[in-house]
């Protein structure tokens, strides 16, 4: 049996009996007991803040308007199609620049297409812009079986561009977008044109682990570098759960909405000068609902948790060096990085910047657009 190609317009329609079940859950929340001398609003030391949270939970019920928030992603042309048995959601906007290069946004977790909703209109005067749903992210559900991890997606990936008409194509990425995107470079090179990454220092934490110590640090360089790995390690609670129960922590994120809202918003947290920024000091608080709201709805906090646990299991390495051009943009930039990723400076383009951090679409977005510009321009 052949399957369809079909690219199915898609538009976004919440029945209200969901909306209402939201506010409901969220008004009939059980909410911890406080922990005295320490319910601050701005104390992530131990995971996002009881009084923050109940602060965004209430704002979430009662002020956030999802059908306002709706509209404005339908502003954007969608449209769905079957990849080897998985749905696969499509953000499609057209340049009306018949010189535009198609340009795929890849996001990772806790993103979505939402993520990059302000990034689109800076880019589409010389781009047309693809924003696929990872498999079990938002309406890329239900998953189809399990399997899903990074290769098989960005094989998926090149086949919707395949369907869209685009035969090589720009990508751009973030979180596990930077894997899809290196993926695509080292399987498709004959396709891509460039890849683009957005990183931030959180990569540090991974050397001695996913990445080897370069040589000829000094003792103090290391130290600082196993700083970040200590602080890094404080953040990946998650992590762990994704990779290998899933299953578990789907089940509080599909019944809690103020479970899937700490579970998601703390990841949204930025430190500046050694404290916290709440999440929506870091980015739009509408936004970042709007992300949520997308989880929950489609309950994909279970079955993007999925995503981690294959890619853990798949015995795959992550693939960053592409054998196309590159360029990288790091934000909330730490003076190790290059050092340590990029030791020969064999990536032709890199940027850095004090501002932004692991979410540059949202909260550096300006800063984003003109840097894939000015990297896509300097490889035209």
């Amino acid at each position: 049996m052949h399957e369809n190609n079909a690219l199915t317009p898609f538009r976004i329609d919440i029945p209200q009996a969901d909306i209402d079940d939201l506010r409901n859950r969220l008004s009939h929340t059980r909410w911890p007991d406080p922990v005295p001398g320490r319910d601050d609003r701005t104390d992530f030391s131990r995971g996002i803040p009881r009084a923050y949270l109940k602060e965004l939970a209430d704002y979430w019920r009662d002020d956030f308007d999802w059908r306002a928030q709706e509209a404005k992603l339908n502003e954007y042309e969608q449209a769905t199609t079957v990849v080897n048995g998985q749905t696969f959601h499509i953000v499609h906007v057209r340049s009306t620049n018949p010189q535009a290069t198609p340009l795929m946004l890849n996001h990772g977790w806790p993103g979505s297409f939402v993520e990059y909703q302000h990034l689109i209109p800076l880019l589409t005067d010389r781009f047309h812009v693809v924003i696929p749903s990872l498999p079990g992210f938002g309406f890329s559900t239900p998953l189809s079986g399990t399997g899903w991890e990074l290769a098989r997606t960005a094989e998926a990936y090149a086949e919707i561009m395949t369907r869209l008409g685009y035969e090589r194509f720009a990508a751009h990425g973030t979180d596990i977008g930077s894997g899809t995107t290196g993926r695509l470079a080292t399987e498709y090179p004959e396709r891509i044109i460039g890849t683009h990454l957005g990183i931030d220092p959180h990569l540090l934490g991974l050397v001695g682990d996913k990445f080897p110590y370069p040589d000829g640090l000094s003792d103090d360089e290391i130290t600082q570098i196993q700083a970040v790995r200590t602080e890094d390690a404080t953040d990946r609670g998650y992590l762990l759960m994704h990779n290998h129960r899933p299953d578990t922590i789907g089940a509080a994120l599909t019944d809690s909405p103020v479970g899937q809202l700490a579970w998601i918003a703390e990841k949204f947290k930025t430190k500046t000068n050694g404290t916290y920024q709440t999440p929506d000091e870091s980015v739009d608080r509408d936004q970042l609902l709007t992300n949520i709201s997308l989880y929950w709805f489609t309950r994909s906090g279970a079955s993007s948790a999925q995503f981690y646990y294959e890619s853990e299991h798949s015995g795959l390495d992550l693939v960053m060096a592409a054998p196309v051009p590159t360029g990288w943009a790091v934000f909330d930039t730490h003076p190790l990085l290059r050092r340590t990723m990029d030791p020969g400076k064999a990536i032709s383009h890199w940027s850095e910047f004090t501002e932004g951090g692991h979410f540059p679409a949202m909260d550096a977005t300006e800063l984003l657009a003109n840097d894939i510009r000015t990297f896509f321009h300097s490889i035209s």
